[in-house]
């Protein structure tokens, strides 16, 4: 049997384990989907252990993401994105690693699929990328992940943040971005073709980081917020007239990636998406 797994603190809201294994259900393989929850400081520690102990493959959430970038051979996106969200122990890494002891060992592979959550949540919602104007609200963890994203498939990208400085920095760190202040939302949202909101405005309070009259029938929405499933910003999109993605599909779609690196095979999106939204 194989064993995938979420490593994180706390990890006991995650939706992550009944989306997984609807999956290894789905396409008959005989694998399990578990949680583990070390302590902070522990992070290579419970590597080394999940290695020795034969587990094939976890995702990583907070607050390991960057940390984990340390102990892992991490391919292009997730340097530059500079978070690891999944951890391969493929089979052609040898079992067990002390980057301590012995740096010349081979290390598990690291990846971010919370890149692949964006662009596969909007391609399933026939958004095009190519070409497109894309406002991403938030330089955090995810909004560094949707900005790379988009840039990749071909988007023009603008960040907005809170903080101007932060979204400057991300912004100097994605091909041909700009970045700015929460203001500038009033002269870019109406020319764009995409905006991803990338912050938690949505979650703890029925609010939105986007003035409703700034949305139009020609965007495509996407909140990475999915709880609530309908935040007040997709709700506003819908009245405009908007393309509505709620969090959820980018939740789904970045455990879609993560199922195929793991298994080598392609995932079953709609028996996974349904165990998802059973759950919210």
């Amino acid at each position: 049997m194989d064993v995938y797994g979420l490593i994180g603190n706390p990890v006991g809201h995650s939706l992550s384990p009944p989306l997984h294994e609807a999956g290894y259900e789905e396409r008959g393989l005989d694998a399990r989907y578990v949680t583990f929850e070390p302590a902070p400081a522990d992070l290579e520690t419970a590597l080394t252990g999940a290695a020795a102990l034969g587990v094939s493959g976890l995702n990583v959430t907070i607050p390991f993401k960057q940390d984990a970038l340390e102990f892992v051979e991490a391919d292009a996106l997730a340097a530059r994105i500079g978070a690891v969200n999944t951890v391969d122990f493929a089979p052609t890494h040898e079992s067990g690693f002390d980057s301590v002891t012995d740096p010349d060992a081979p290390a598990p592979r690291g990846y971010n699929t919370d890149a692949a959550g964006v662009t596969r949540a909007l391609a399933y919602h026939d958004v095009p990328l190519a070409d497109a104007d894309a406002v991403v609200v938030g330089a955090g963890g995810a909004g560094r992940a949707a900005a790379f994203a988009l840039a990749d498939a071909g988007a023009e990208v603008h960040v907005a943040n809170r903080t101007v400085e932060r979204a400057e920095e991300l912004a100097a760190d994605v091909p041909a971005a700009t970045g700015g202040g929460l203001d500038t939302l009033a002269t870019e949202v109406p020319a764009a073709d995409v905006l991803v909101n990338a912050t938690s405005v949505g979650m703890e309070a029925d609010e939105t980081p986007v003035p409703a009259d700034l949305l139009h029938p020609d965007l495509a929405v996407l909140d990475a917020v999915y709880a609530p499933i309908e935040t007040r910003l997709l709700r506003d999109a819908a009245d405009a007239g908007a393309t509505t993605v709620d969090g959820a599909w980018m939740l789904l779609f970045q455990g879609v990636e993560a199922f195929e690196i793991w298994t080598g095979e392609e995932a079953p999106v709609e028996a996974m998406n349904e165990a998802l939204r059973n759950r919210l």
